[in-house]
């Protein structure tokens, strides 16, 4: 593997300080975003690499659909009964779930352990670049999550009811044999959403914008909150809303 390398972008095509097209970093993602959709190389512009972790430390990651983004966060949905939902989950108590198993369900009780915080990575190869994003997770409204998965397509909304996320089950045919039983409950009902089915909102408190340089001397520029980079008495320029920047060494 050591021969696999790439090229990224010339010395002449370098991300500056003075030449952001934003100093806003919400402003910038949205339009960096609207490029990777504009493109026809990139397949899917809003997937998100999301990392979460427990309260004593262990680490997961996996990707998300950024689905809703601007200055009041970054817009994930997805089981709050999963180890990603657990992970973030503001309360430390146990949550019964009930897996399909043996042509049965059967309750299972799983431990929640509270650690709202996450970071999320978008990373668009083609244009060679990337966000990062970090910062605390809240849990957004129930009717703001009603009113998304209403516009899912049937076989998702369905779907939801059947993956007990991240619980073991004993077959792919158990979850078939549960799917073509809701499809027959629903095929001319409105599919409620699963009060475990939520959204959730990054909150950030830096997003760093990424960009590859073939001498991998990338550009690293990073977006904090004024107060937070006051106390680490971080050398930075001025942004807008509350926002100051910097460069990282590569």
């Amino acid at each position: 593997m050591i021969e696999l390398r790439v090229s990224y972008r010339d010395k002449d095509d370098v991300l500056l300080e003075d030449s952001l097209e934003s100093k806003n970093p919400h402003e910038l993602f949205s339009i960096w975003f609207k490029k990777a959709t504009e493109r026809g190389d990139v397949r899917q512009p809003n997937a998100a690499c999301l990392a979460t972790a427990t309260k004593s430390g262990i680490p997961s990651a996996r990707f998300v659909l950024l689905k809703a983004f601007g200055e009041s966060g970054y817009t994930f949905y997805t089981n709050s009964e999963s180890r990603k939902g657990r992970e973030i989950n503001f309360k430390s108590n146990s949550t019964e779930y009930y897996i399909f198993l043996n042509k049965q369900f059967r309750r299972m009780e799983i431990l929640t352990e509270e650690n709202p915080i996450a970071a999320m990575t978008i990373y668009w190869d083609p244009m060679d670049r990337s966000v990062r994003i970090e910062g605390a997770v809240e849990k957004i409204s129930e009717s703001e999550s009603t009113e998304y998965f209403d516009t899912r397509p049937k076989s998702s909304q369905i779907g939801a009811h059947v993956s007990r996320q991240s619980t073991v089950i004993a077959s792919r045919e158990s979850l078939s044999e549960l799917n073509k039983k809701l499809e027959v409950e629903y095929t001319d009902k409105r599919v409620p959403r699963p009060s475990y089915w939520n959204g959730y909102r990054i909150i950030p408190k830096t997003m760093e914008f990424w960009q590859g340089q073939s001498d991998r001397l990338h550009d690293r520029i990073v977006f904090e909150r004024a107060e937070h980079a006051a106390e680490k008495q971080i050398a930075s320029h001025a942004g807008e809303n509350g926002w100051v920047f910097y460069r990282l060494s590569p």
